[in-house]
């Protein structure tokens, strides 16, 4: 089997940015990436400046851990069932940013109040019920059902969980949600927020999956 030693650096390189950008706290946080029957993920508490390759984990599609020395991240359910139920999802990233992670304590939905969040979280940034500590068969079930079809989830009392097909495309969720918390905050200190309507948040999704870059990218006609 394949040791998969590039994808594994990929998750790590992502993991340093995140920390550098204060998104992942001490050893909090993790993150993982799909493979053929299953996923990498990121080791149960040691230090992201300290991981290498050989520390990360391969769990299968079951929760089997198949290859790996170290014991996979605590909170591996979570990833594991995302993509099981999210065949479009290729990464996951859970953080700890700081105005995602302070909604999350009031167990708020963001709806979708700006075009990126439309085009890369797909859906409003719905909020789990809150889950206990050491309870991850139940998290993940919870974190897997609130996400639904978004791409961005706030965990109660806890933190984020941002998805892409990508590792690339994960981290930038990751940013996205973050950035959404912050203009979600701002703008309710002066007024009550305008969600974009609902079949404008679909076509520019739609867009940005298949179209954004592209030859097919072109203006939309008015309508008359």
């Amino acid at each position: 089997m394949s040791d998969y030693r590039d994808l594994k650096q990929a998750i790590i390189d992502s993991c340093l940015r995140l920390q550098a950008m204060g998104y992942l706290v001490g050893t909090y946080g993790n993150a993982s990436a799909r493979m053929p029957g299953g996923l990498i993920v990121t080791p149960s508490r040691v230090d992201y400046a300290a991981i290498t390759p050989d520390d990360m984990v391969i769990v299968s599609e079951e929760g089997r851990v198949i290859a790996g020395h170290r014991p996979p991240s605590s909170e591996t359910s979570v990833h594991r069932m995302i993509l099981n139920a999210r065949p479009d999802i290729g990464a996951v990233f859970h953080t700890h940013s700081l105005y995602a992670s302070a909604l999350s304590c009031l167990h708020m939905t963001l709806p979708v109040i700006i075009e990126e969040q439309s085009q890369v979280i797909g859906a409003e940034i719905r909020c789990t019920s809150y889950v206990p500590a050491g309870q991850h068969q139940a998290l993940g079930e919870e974190v897997a059902r609130t996400l639904g079809e978004s791409n961005g989830v706030l965990l109660a009392n806890h933190g984020v969980v941002a998805c892409g097909r990508t590792i690339e495309e994960a981290v930038f969720a990751a940013q996205v949600v973050e950035r959404i918390a912050q203009m979600y905050l701002l703008t309710r200190a002066v007024g009550t927020p305008i969600p974009i309507p609902q079949h404008y948040v679909a076509s520019e999704r739609e867009r940005w999956l298949y179209k954004y870059g592209t030859a097919a990218d072109r203006a939309v006609p008015e309508e008359t």
